[in-house]
C-alpha cells in the first residue's frame, strides 16, 4: 500500500503563506489590531457586562525589566479570557511618574538637584554630561526641576508603551493616564480634602522615620530592614547625687547601646516592671555620663529582660521602640538629630543646664558631626572619661532603611501628615480587615500577608513627603501675628490641580506670602503612594463622571506583584473605604517575582535585571513575544519563577508548530465551513479525539475561570502534542483522501474542529501566532471569538472511550520503535505485523486499524490479546529495491 502524493488542495476561503514564519507577526498585528480596535472599550454598557481591571501604573523612571513582562502578561492573558468569554473588558494603563524615583533618575541623568531658593529660569538646559559628584551638580529652581521630570519621564513612558505593545498586551491605549497629569493631581488632591473634611486625614508634630540622602519622610510600609556592621558599647548611668550630678559612690546601672551619639537625646531608662534586678530602682533618677542630665527609671513591658543587661536607654529618638515608649509613658523631648543626619550645631538647653560643668564642652565636641562620626567620637570621649566599660563589641545587626535609600533611616520630628490606616484605631482596622475578606485572593493564602500587615500596623499612614516632583498639599495657612502658622483651620482652595507654592489663595495678595498677618504655603507633595492607591477612582472617573465610574466600580480585578500588599493594595482599601465605602475590587490576583539563578528576587537596585527587549526579539538571540508569554503562563499566580530560556524556547516550539500543524491541515482542503459538521465524522479515532477535546475545554474552563491559566495551558498542551504528533500522524493517509470522500470528510471536519478550538484555547496565552493562523482561514478575530465552551463535540450516538487516541498512538510508538531496532527507515513498508496487547488495546486497534497500518505503512497488521504490555510479536519487512 502506498501513501499518495502529497498536493495541495487548498480551499478557496483559505489563504496561506508559501512559508510560515513568527518574524513580523509582532508588528503586523499590533498595527492590525489598534486599526481595527478589537480591544476597545465600549462605553455604552452596563456593569453586569463590564470587566474591570485596575492595572498596575509602573513607574516611570528609567526601564523595564523581564518581571514587568511576566506580571504584566499574566494579567493580559486574563483579560483576553474574560473577553472571549463575552465580557467588556476595561483593561487601561497608566504611568505612575511622580514620586523619589523620578527625582533620583532626574539628577542622576542630568546632573541636577532642586533648590527652591533658585529663580526659575525659562531657557534652562540641563549640562550635556552630568557631573560625576552629585555635589556638583548644578542647582536649579523647583520648576525647572520639575519641567525636566515631566519632559524625561514622557520619554521613558513612550519606551515603556513600545514595549508593553511588543509583548501584546490587549491594553485600550486610549485609556492612558500620569499620576503627574492635571487628572491625576486633580483627583489626588480631591481625595485628600475630602479624607480631611471627614477626619480621615490630620496633621500633627511627631516622630517620623526620616531619610537624610532624599531628605524625606518615609512611611512605615516603605521601610525594609538590612544587615550592617555595628558595635555593643556597655556604659555607665550613675544614680543622681543631692548635687544633681553623678553619685560614683553608689551602684551604677549599666546599659548596652549601639548608638552611643545619642547619650545627650536620654530621657530614661527603661525595664520590664517584673525584672527584679531593677524593680527597686524604678522611679529612682540617674545621670547619663558626659552630660550630667537627669533621667528616670522607668517600667515597661516592652523591655527585654534577656537582651542586653535587661534595662534599654529611651532616647528621642533612635528608633520606633524609642517613640512608643516616648509616648506611652509621657516622656520629655530632647531631641538632637536633624534633618541632614547630624547633631544640631546649637547646645541643647537641657545639657546647657546641667550641673555637669564641662557638658557643654563634650556636646560642642559632637556638634555637626554625622551620627557616624559622632559615635566614634563619643566612644573614644566615654572609654577617656572611665564610663565605658570593657572592649566595644562588633555586632551584626537590622538597620532600618529606606527602601529605595542608601543611609540608616532616622527618627526626627517634624509636622506631617497622616492618613487614618487602623494603626491607632482597632474599630477601623477590623473594619479593613473585613474589606479584605471582600475581596477573592489568587492564590487564596496571600490574603493572610494582607491581614498580618494590618493587625502589626504602629501608626497611621504617613503620607507627606519633602519633595518637589508630586502632587502638592492643597493647602495654606494663616499667619499671625508673630508669623506662626495656625495649623487647625487651613485654606482649601477653590479650584483643583492647585501649587500652594505657586498660587495665591482667595482673599489674599502674592506681597502677603510668608509675612507676619498673611499666609503659607504647605510645602510637602504627597506620597506617590498617596496619588497611586487612587488608581480605581483615577481610572473609573470618580468625582467627574460619576455614570462611567458606576459601570467600572468596584473593579472586577486588582492585578499585582505580591511584595506590594502592604503597600498599594493596602492603601487602595484604605482610600476606597474611606472614599466609597467599599472594597476596590472583587478580585486580587498577586503575581510572583522573577529569580536570578542564584534563585534572588530580580530588581534594578540590585543589577540582576534581564532586558526585556533581548528576549522579545523575534530573531535569535530573541524568543519572540508569544515564547516570552508562554514562559510566564507557565507559572501560577503568587508562584515566585526562575527565569528560565529553557522555557522560552519550548514556548518557540509550540508556537513554530501550531503554524506549521495548522498549514499541513488548512493545505489539504479543511475549511471553516467544517468546524462542528459532527455528522460527518464517522471514524471511532475521529470521535475519540473529538470527546477528549471536549473534556480538555471543560478542564481548561474550570482552570480559566479560577485565575489559574498555569494549568489551563498544561491541559491545552499536552492535548496540542497528542493532537499533532498522534493524531494527525495516523489521518494523514485518510485526510490525503486515500481511503475515500466520506472518510476524509471524517478527517476534515475533525482537523477543521480541533484547530477552530485549538486556536482559541491558546489565543489568550499566544496572541500573535493564534491570531495569524486566524486570519489564515477565518474571519474577524480570534480575540474578539468565543472562548470555546459551548461546543456539542461529542457525537450523540457515541460511546467512544476518548483514550483510544492514546491507546492507538502507543501502538504506533512500538512499531516505530521495532522499525528503528531494526535499523530500517520509518518509510519501510511491513509485508505482516503481529501485536500482542490487552484485550483494550486490541480493541483500540481493530477501531483504528485502517489509519494504524497506513501511519505504519503495514499490509497486513495481526493482533492477539496477551500480556500486559504493547509488544511487536513478529514484523516481516518489504525489501527495498
Amino acid at each position: 500500500m502506498n501513501t499518495p502524493a502529497f498536493s495541495d488542495s487548498t480551499h478557496e476561503s483559505v489563504n496561506l503563506p508559501d512559508k510560515p514564519a513568527l518574524e513580523g507577526l509582532r508588528d503586523k498585528w499590533d498595527a492590525a489590531w489598534s486599526d481595527s480596535g478589537v480591544y476597545a472599550f465600549d462605553v455604552d454598557t452596563d456593569r453586569e457586562q463590564v470587566y474591570s481591571i485596575d492595572t498596575p501604573p509602573p513607574t516611570a523612571s528609567g526601564s523595564l525589566h523581564v518581571g514587568h513582562v511576566f506580571s504584566y502578561t499574566q494579567t493580559d492573558i486574563i483579560a483576553r479570557y474574560q473577553r472571549m468569554q463575552g465580557k467588556n473588558v476595561f483593561y487601561p494603563l497608566g504611568w505612575d511618574d511622580n514620586g523619589l524615583p523620578t527625582e533620583r533618575r532626574v539628577q542622576n541623568y542630568y546632573g541636577v538637584t532642586c533648590d527652591p531658593t533658585q529663580s526659575y529660569d525659562p531657557n534652562f538646559e540641563p549640562p550635556a554630561k552630568p557631573a560625576k559628584n552629585s555635589r556638583d551638580f548644578v542647582k536649579i529652581s523647583r520648576q525647572n526641576f520639575i519641567e525636566l521630570c515631566e519632559t524625561l519621564s514622557a520619554e521613558d513612558e513612550q519606551i515603556f508603551e513600545h514595549l508593553f505593545r511588543s509583548t501584546g498586551l490587549s491594553v485600550d491605549w486610549k485609556y492612558t493616564y500620569r499620576t503627574i497629569d492635571d487628572t491625576s493631581r486633580s483627583v489626588s488632591q480631591k481625595a485628600f480634602l475630602a479624607d480631611l473634611a471627614h477626619g480621615h486625614a490630620y496633621s500633627q508634630d511627631a516622630p517620623t522615620m526620616w531619610d537624610v540622602t532624599f531628605g524625606t519622610a518615609v512611611a512605615q510600609a516603605e521601610l525594609e530592614d538590612r544587615e550592617k556592621d555595628g558595635a555593643y558599647h556597655k556604659v555607665n548611668f550613675y544614680p543622681e547625687g543631692t548635687d544633681g550630678l553623678a553619685d560614683t559612690s553608689a551602684e551604677a546601672i549599666v546599659i548596652l547601646t549601639s548608638r552611643p551619639e545619642l547619650i545627650p537625646a536620654a530621657v530614661a531608662l527603661v525595664a520590664h516592671p517584673e525584672d527584679e534586678r531593677y524593680t527597686s530602682s524604678f522611679g529612682s533618677r540617674y545621670v547619663s555620663p558626659l552630660f550630667g542630665v537627669s533621667v528616670e527609671v522607668r517600667a515597661h513591658e516592652l523591655a527585654k529582660s534577656d537582651k542586653g543587661t535587661g534595662i534599654a536607654m529611651v532616647c528621642t529618638f533612635g528608633d520606633l521602640t524609642d517613640v512608643t515608649w516616648w509616648r506611652e509613658l509621657n516622656l520629655p523631648t530632647r531631641a538632637v538629630i536633624n534633618r541632614g543626619g547630624r547633631l544640631n550645631l546649637e547646645v541643647p538647653d537641657w545639657i546647657a543646664s546641667s550641673p555637669k560643668p564641662d557638658a557643654v564642652a563634650n556636646y560642642e565636641k559632637l556638634a555637626g558631626k554625622t551620627t557616624f562620626t559622632a559615635r566614634k567620637e563619643i566612644a573614644d570621649m566615654l572609654a577617656e572619661s572611665g564610663d565605658l566599660i570593657g572592649e566595644i563589641e562588633a555586632i551584626t545587626h537590622p538597620v532600618p532603611f529606606y527602601e529605595k535609600g542608601d543611609k540608616p533611616l532616622e527618627v526626627v520630628t517634624s509636622r506631617q501628615w497622616y492618613i487614618r490606616n487602623g494603626g491607632r484605631s482597632a474599630e477601623l482596622r477590623d473594619a479593613l480587615i473585613a474589606r479584605g475578606r471582600e475581596i477573592e485572593w489568587h492564590p487564596a493564602f496571600m490574603r493572610s500577608r494582607y491581614e498580618n500587615w494590618v493587625e502589626n500596623l504602629n501608626g497611621d499612614w504617613l503620607v507627606s513627603r519633602q519633595r518637589y516632583f508630586g502632587v502638592p498639599i492643597p493647602l495654606w495657612y494663616r499667619l499671625d501675628s508673630a508669623g506662626e502658622p495656625d495649623y487647625s483651620d487651613p485654606i482649601v482652595p477653590e479650584s483643583l490641580p492647585a501649587d500652594p507654592v505657586a498660587e495665591v489663595p482667595a482673599g489674599f495678595t502674592a506681597d502677603q506670602r510668608d509675612v507676619p498677618g498673611g499666609f503659607t504655603a504647605d510645602p510637602d507633595v504627597l506620597d506617590t503612594w498617596a496619588t497611586s492607591s487612587l488608581t480605581p477612582q483615577l481610572l473609573g472617573g470618580w468625582s467627574r463622571d460619576e455614570d462611567f465610574f458606576s459601570k467600572v466600580f468596584p473593579f472586577d480585578l486588582r492585578p499585582q506583584g505580591h511584595d506590594i500588599i502592604r503597600t498599594w493594595l493596602f492603601s487602595t482599601v484604605v482610600r476606597a473605604n474611606s472614599l466609597n465605602d467599599a472594597a476596590p475590587w472583587k478580585h486580587a490576583g498577586l503575581s510572583g517575582w522573577i529569580l536570578d539563578p542564584d534563585r534572588k528576587k530580580m530588581s534594578k537596585s540590585k543589577g540582576n535585571v534581564v532586558v526585556p527587549s533581548d528576549i522579545l526579539g523575534e530573531t535569535k538571540p530573541g524568543f519572540g513575544p508569544d515564547a516570552v508569554r508562554y514562559w510566564a503562563a507557565s507559572a501560577k499566580l503568587g508562584a515566585d519563577t526562575a527565569y528560565d530560556v529553557t522555557q522560552m524556547q519550548i514556548g518557540r516550539r509550540l508556537a513554530m508548530k501550531l503554524l506549521n500543524a495548522s498549514k499541513f491541515a488548512l493545505a489539504q482542503g479543511v475549511h471553516s465551513g467544517l468546524v462542528g459538521q459532527l455528522g460527518s465524522v464517522t471514524h471511532d479515532l475521529d470521535r475519540a479525539l473529538l470527546k477528549k477535546l471536549a473534556e480538555v475545554i471543560e478542564t481548561a474552563s474550570t482552570h480559566m475561570a479560577a485565575y489559574d491559566y498555569a494549568h489551563a495551558l498544561r491541559t491545552a498542551e499536552s492535548f496540542f502534542w497528542e493532537f499533532t504528533d498522534d493524531y494527525v500522524e495516523l489521518v494523514k493517509d485518510r485526510s490525503y483522501g486515500a481511503k475515500g470522500e466520506d472518510d476524509q470528510l471524517s478527517a476534515h471536519v475533525t482537523l477543521a474542529t480541533a484547530l477552530d478550538v485549538l486556536l482559541r484555547l491558546f489565543a489568550p496565552i499566544m496572541p500573535f501566532v493564534t491570531e495569524e493562523v486566524w486570519s489564515w482561514w477565518r474571519t474577524g478575530s480570534v480575540h474578539r471569538s468565543p472562548w470555546p465552551g459551548d461546543e456539542q463535540l461529542t457525537h450523540p450516538d457515541s460511546s467512544v472511550d476518548p483514550d483510544l487516541l492514546v491507546s492507538v498512538a502507543l501502538v504506533l510508538t512500538e512499531i516505530r520503535r521495532a522499525k528503528t531496532e531494526a535499523k530500517v527507515s520509518q518509510k519501510t513498508q511491513v509485508r505482516s505485523l503481529t501485536i500482542h496487547a490487552p484485550a483494550a488495546v486490541v480493541a483500540a486497534i481493530d477501531s483504528a486499524q485502517g489509519d494504524l497500518s497506513a501511519a505504519g505503512r503495514i499490509q497486513n497488521l495481526v493482533t492477539a490479546v496477551k500480556g500486559e504490555e504493547i509488544t511487536v510479536a513478529e514484523i516481516d519487512f518489504i525489501e527495498q529495491d
